[in-house]
């Protein structure tokens, strides 16, 4: 069966009984139909005094086009603690639609570990990525709309940019401004994809209402004739921006086709963005279990670094284990391996491979965490594969755990559950990567020579204007967040073994105050995605019955 056929022949459970789950009352929830809830604001308050339950963080290797099933890992581990008996809650990131309609197709788990109800999350859901496009155009029309009647601002440039939930290439340049309306003016623009707007990053990094605003109104959405910085606040823009994400703020409670309580809040990329689900979601989830599986996105070099030394800063939380997800063909694709023979037993190309997971483990071990590496296991795999991997992270004394969730649901992630309620025991103070009071290019330059390995870090002119401005400012104390390739450690997507020494091209630095980072662009990196040749778009329909087939 496919994925979204084992989904719809399971039968869920009411959403106020999942809430019951983790001790969430009736009265604390607003129902989005029978399996879909808001959680309210005022459960922090009764939750205050309570301690917190250990925090897992599963991360992956660098991606490959075969996929790794980092959140498929994710929900197996939560259902796998519950089947050994532990209270656990997922705590996720809302899936985007650019994806689902583009390559992934889908980002909700597989086979027998999925979150649900999943045609439904990958799609509109409760209507927060809706909410951040809208309350991020308003504040495009606004700007247009003052300048339009006077311009008081002396509004000269701006940068801030329209945004819409969909892959588009087209929009990555265009113009605007051309009805020839007296005091309208033509001007080139942009569209980010809405995950990767500022104000996605701030609904995600806000701990409340009143800082969801606060932190909306110190968007910079551009500079006067003087250079000097025009924030959205000197519009009024944050009131009526804010009361469009009112209920976005809100985490979302569903759950897994075994029952076990999800959190699905937030939906940033890590590639262009801090890919993390709301320091909101994942507080609340501490407060309501005693094991909390979470996710950061893509490859640990990305995701799980942010998370680190952007999201545990700002939260004051930090992992008590780390799960690196791989693959089998994971690790021979790294190792060189064409996809066309990526099936066939191959040890020669584990060997060559590994180096991908052992770097992804050392960058993580210098935060100071305890890792763990979870083998996603196919029915290609073989057992020699299998034993070659576990003997070599035993030389580095890594545990292994083959996890067949996919298969046998929670039951095949028994053993990575049974190892974390042991490995969370273990205490290790975190450690960043680099102190927020260095200066910006000695951040990037711990990043991308600590973590990425780069040689050397070179800067466009552009680039070494923006860092410049941004610290004679006052912003140069904020923490990084590196835009890259998510295929490899370099900033080029080709280069996968990253065998040579290899240098890191700034090529822009844009400044986010609202959400309270900076970030640096490497390389091609695009804001706005395009559409492979095949979208997943064209398998995706719905019949007379109005059964969604396609999404996976």
């Amino acid at each position: 069966m496919t994925d979204i056929e084992i989904a719809r022949n399971t039968k869920l459970e009411k959403i106020n009984e999942i809430a019951k789950k983790v001790g969430i009352q009736e009265d604390d929830i607003e129902l989005y139909g029978k399996y879909k809830a808001k959680i309210s604001n005022e459960v922090f308050a009764k939750l205050k005094e309570k301690n917190d339950g250990k925090l897992i963080l599963v991360t992956a290797i660098s991606p490959t086009p075969l996929g790794e099933g980092k959140t498929t890992i994710s929900i197996a581990i939560a259902d796998g603690l519950r089947k050994i008996g532990k209270n656990s809650i997922l705590a996720l990131r809302e899936p985007s639609l650019g994806p689902v309609f583009g390559i992934k197709g889908g980002a909700t788990g597989g086979g027998k570990v999925q979150v649900a109800p999943m045609e439904e999350i990958n799609l509109h859901f409760t209507g927060d990525i809706h909410a951040i496009t809208a309350a991020n155009n308003l504040l495009s029309s606004l700007i247009d709309n003052h300048i339009y009647f006077g311009n008081e601002l002396d509004i000269q440039e701006i940068v801030w940019k329209r945004c819409v939930d969909l892959n588009d290439r087209q929009l990555r340049e265009i113009e605007t401004g051309l009805s020839e309306e007296k005091n309208i003016i033509p001007r080139k623009d942009k569209f980010d994809i809405s995950v990767a707007s500022e104000i996605m990053a701030i609904v995600c990094l806000s701990e409340n209402l009143s800082q969801l605003k606060e932190k909306l109104g110190n968007i910079i959405i551009g500079y006067n004739s003087k250079k000097e910085p025009i924030y959205a606040r000197d519009l009024k823009a944050e009131g009526a921006m804010t009361v469009l994400l009112k209920d976005a703020i809100k985490p979302n409670l569903v759950q897994t086709l075994e029952h076990t309580p999800a959190i699905i809040h937030g939906g940033p990329f890590a590639n262009i963005a801090h890919g993390c689900n709301s320091i909101i979601a994942t507080k609340l989830a501490l407060k309501l279990s005693d094991y909390v599986v979470t996710e950061a996105g893509f490859g640990a070099d990305l995701g799980a670094e942010k998370f680190l030394d952007i999201k545990c800063r700002k939260a004051d939380i930090k992992p008590d284990a780390i799960v690196i997800v791989a693959t089998v063909k994971a690790i021979k694709y790294h190792g060189g391996i064409e996809k066309e023979k990526i099936q066939i037993e191959n040890l020669e190309g584990i060997e060559k491979g590994i180096h991908n997971l052992f770097k992804h483990i050392d960058n993580l071990k210098k935060f100071g965490a305890n890792v763990i590496v979870a083998l996603n296991k196919y029915n290609t795999d073989t057992i020699a594969e299998i034993d070659l991997i576990r003997k070599k992270l035993q030389q580095k004394n890594v545990q292994l755990s083959v996890v067949e969730g996919w298969e046998k649901g929670g039951e095949g992630a028994t053993d990575i559950a049974n190892k974390l309620v042991k490995l969370v025991e273990e205490k290790t103070p975190i450690k960043y990567i680099y102190d927020l009071n260095e200066t910006i290019k000695s951040k990037i330059e711990k990043v991308a020579k600590n973590i990425y390995g780069a040689k050397e870090i070179e800067y466009s002119d552009e680039a070494n204007e923006n860092i410049d401005k941004i610290t004679k400012m006052g912003y140069g104390k904020l923490p990084i967040c590196i835009a890259k390739t998510q295929y490899s450690f370099s900033d080029d997507p080709k280069n996968l073994e990253c065998k040579n020494d290899y240098n890191i091209t700034v090529r822009n630095v844009e400044l986010k105050s609202g959400a309270g980072f900076i970030v640096v662009l490497a390389g091609k990196i695009m804001t706005m995605p395009g559409l492979p040749k095949i979208p997943a778009a064209e398998n995706i329909d719905i019949d007379e019955n109005g059964n969604i087939v396609g999404i996976f």
